[in-house]
Order: structure tokens, then sequence, then C-alpha cells
């Protein structure tokens, strides 16, 4: 953790950050092209009404970067973002610091390629909107440019967590059509101050996709996860104790569509096994997992939808949880000048050992406008809410918060660096 620390503050104060993802295709033109560099800096203000941050006041001082090397053989990215702010009215918070970061390394053969990433993020409260997950800190709302951690479906306050998330991508291509996915994974959801239950994944997984045509094909995949409990913080421990892992087998079948040049689509379903370490506080059981989303990339803007519906490793509060998760994303350029975004998304976390249910939603929405060559004004809106049917840590969300925010960036353009 210590390390992973270190790593995250260097980045900060180098860095200093961008709203641009550039991520490399596994193949690219004949001709080399250019490396590409990005990093927006940015000053807010916020207010928040309603809960535990009922008048609170923040100042944030934030920025992001992006670079892509443009390989076509050794493909590198990173995406970063990261600040800090200021609460200068209404309740503190545990921490003032927030960061995140994504790194992707691809290694491309003729018939077969190797990705290697890690997101690692370090922030105050459940992610949200915009990459690092912070409401008002100005960065991008809706579109491609919204991350939120599929390991935290319970919205939570005033808390101070590490996660970390790495993957590892095998991809063989058989013959013209069929390819063979071979995938490991394993993450880290940790809480600094103990009050929540630290949660460990880990994943393996194989697929075979066969192209039908050149709009459609299906894939068969199977699935491998582990949640384990054992290192769970102190607010927590009297449950871990109870349990120390889940364990789920999951097949897939999916069906992939290209509908036109900007839309395209994906649906998958198929059964999961879950049992536990304890089968008197989680029983073995046969559950249904499904996903599908449709997303559209067109001139002036991008949208895109998603649902999900699975076990997953509770999000911190639960031990194990049966989980949907809808989401939705739009982006808009508004003229040349100005431009809007909009998301939201509803969370239900229904614990495995029937401890009740909790639903979480959240929506924000953001518009800006470039003045002059490098700078943009910002104004934004967020609101948070969460109902459960059982208690949960003083942390978690209750009713509805809301957060206004405003300010200024400085965006110069794009670095072009010539390999």
């Amino acid at each position: 953790m210590k390390a992973t620390l270190t790593l995250l503050a260097f980045l900060f104060t180098v860095c200093a950050a961008a709203d641009a993802q550039v991520v490399p295709e596994a193949t690219g033109p004949a001709l080399p092209v250019p490396s590409n560099l990005r990093y927006d800096l940015r000053y807010s203000e916020t207010a928040a009404f309603g809960g535990y941050q009922d008048g609170q006041q923040r100042i944030y001082v934030s920025g992001d970067a992006s670079y892509a090397n443009g390989s076509e053989r050794l493909p590198l990215s990173m995406q970063y973002a990261g600040g800090y702010f200021w609460t200068f009215a209404g309740p503190p918070e545990a921490g003032s610091v927030f960061q995140r970061l994504s790194l992707t390394q691809g290694i491309v053969g003729r018939s077969w390629n190797l990705t290697a990433s890690d997101n690692v993020g370090y922030t105050f409260e459940t992610p949200t909107t915009g990459f690092s997950g912070v409401p008002g800190s100005g960065e991008p709302i809706g579109g491609s440019g919204s991350t939120t951690p599929p390991d935290q479906t319970v919205l939570a306050l005033n808390i101070r967590t590490l996660d970390n998330f790495t993957n590892l991508t095998a991809v063989h291509r058989l013959d013209y059509a069929t390819s063979l996915n071979l995938g490991g994974s394993a993450g880290q959801l940790n809480f600094v101050d103990g009050n929540g239950l630290n949660t460990n994944t880990l994943m393996a997984d194989a697929e075979m996709t066969r192209r039908l045509d050149a709009r459609n094909s299906i894939a068969g995949r199977y699935v491998f996860s582990r949640f384990d409990y054992s290192g769970a913080g102190s607010a927590s421990s009297a449950n871990a104790a109870q349990l120390s892992f889940n364990q789920l087998n999951t097949v897939l079948f999916r069906f992939d569509r290209k509908w036109n040049r900007h839309i395209q689509s994906t649906a998958s379903a198929g059964p999961e096994w879950v049992s536990s370490s304890n089968s008197a506080v989680v029983p073995s059981s046969t559950r249904i997992t499904a996903s599908a989303s449709v997303s559209d990339s067109f001139r002036v803007g991008t949208a895109s939808l998603s649902y999900s519906h699975g076990v997953q490793g509770g999000s911190g509060y639960v031990l194990g949880a049966e989980e949907d998760n809808a989401s939705a994303n739009f982006s808009r350029k508004l003229g040349r000048k100005a431009s809007v975004g909009v998301m939201g998304s509803y969370m239900r976390t229904a614990g495995l050992n029937g401890n009740g249910v909790i639903d979480g939603k959240y929506a924000g929405a953001q518009a800006s406008r470039t003045l002059g060559r490098d700078f943009n004004v910002f104004a934004n809106y967020t609101a948070m809410a969460q109902s459960s049917s059982s208690t949960l840590s003083t942390n978690a969300l209750s009713g509805l918060t809301q957060v206004i925010g405003f300010g200024i960036g400085y965006s110069p353009r794009g670095i072009h660096l010539r390999r």
C-alpha cells in the first residue's frame, strides 16, 4: 500500500493531469503515427446541500493528463486525474486528496496480442461522476469520460479507500473469424481507516469468439471468481470471521453487433453458481447473470446505455451481493465553443445472506464554454440518493445530497510527439 501511495503522490506532483482518453488500437496504420500528450488544470468551488455534507463548501485544485505512444507493436496509454480540496465551511472530510491512474500496455504479434492494465484510485468517498469520480471538480461528465469502479455500488461519504484492479489478457487468432481469449485479474478494495470490509478479488476466464459476418459475432465464456474477506477492516471483522470467501463459476453466451459506423451493441447472459466457505452464512445457489450495452458515437457527441446483473463482492459493506447496475451517458458539443454532458446511474445491492437491499442512485450534468484559445469556464450539478432496508455503517449515504459547482479550466492543445 505504501508503494502505491508513493507512486500516486509522485504522479500528482509531476503531472497535474487530462480529460482525453486516447486508447490505442491493437493494430495501426502502415506508417508510424505520432504519440499524443494532453493535460488540463482546473480551479472550482462547490456547495453541498442535504445529508452529512449539508452546508459544506469546498475549493478544488485539480487536473488530469493522458498519453498514448501511438506504437503499432507496443501500444501504451496512460490516464491520470487527481487533486486536492479545502473545506472552508460545514462538516470536515476524512481526507483531502483524490487520485486515479490507469495504465495499459499492449504487445501485438501477427496472430496474437497481450494486454496488461492497471487501474488504481485513492479517494474520500464512493466514486460517481468523471474519471476520478469526484463531483464538482470540473472533470468532463457524460460520454466515454465517465468511469465508475464496478466493485463499489454502495454510496459512502467521509471515507478513505484505496481501490486497485489489475488485468492481463491474451488473445490468439485461430483463423480469420475465430479467436481464443484467456485472462486473469486481481483487485483490492481497502478501507484505510478500517470503516469498511476490505475485499480482495481474483478472477480467471477463457472465451471463444466467432465472427459471423462484418457486423455480427458470438462468444462463449467461462469465468471463475473468488471474493476474499479475510483482510477485513475493524468495523466488519466480526462479520468477516463468519465468512472468509465467496466463490463463483459463471458461463456466459454473448452476441455483438455493429449496426452502422456509429452504433454498436453487446448482450450476454448465462448461469452463475455461488458457493462460500460457510454455507450457513451464504448458502450455495444457482443464479442468472446478464449484461447489455449500446453506444453511439456521432460527429458532435457520444451516448451510451448499459445494464449489468450478477454477483459481486459487496462493495465493502456486505459479504457478497447480487447487484444490478444501470447507467446512461450523453455528451454533445453546442457550436464550436460550448458543450454539455449528462449522466445517471441506478445501483441495487442485495446481500447474499439476506441482510437487506440497498438502493443507490446518482446523476450529474455539466456545461462548459471556451474562453479564447486555452481557457474555459464550467458549471455542474450532482445529486446522490440512497436508501436501505437494513442498518448500514454511519459512513453510508442516507437520503439525498446535492452538489453545485463552478470554476475555470486551462486546457491547451494536445502535444504531438514524433517517435
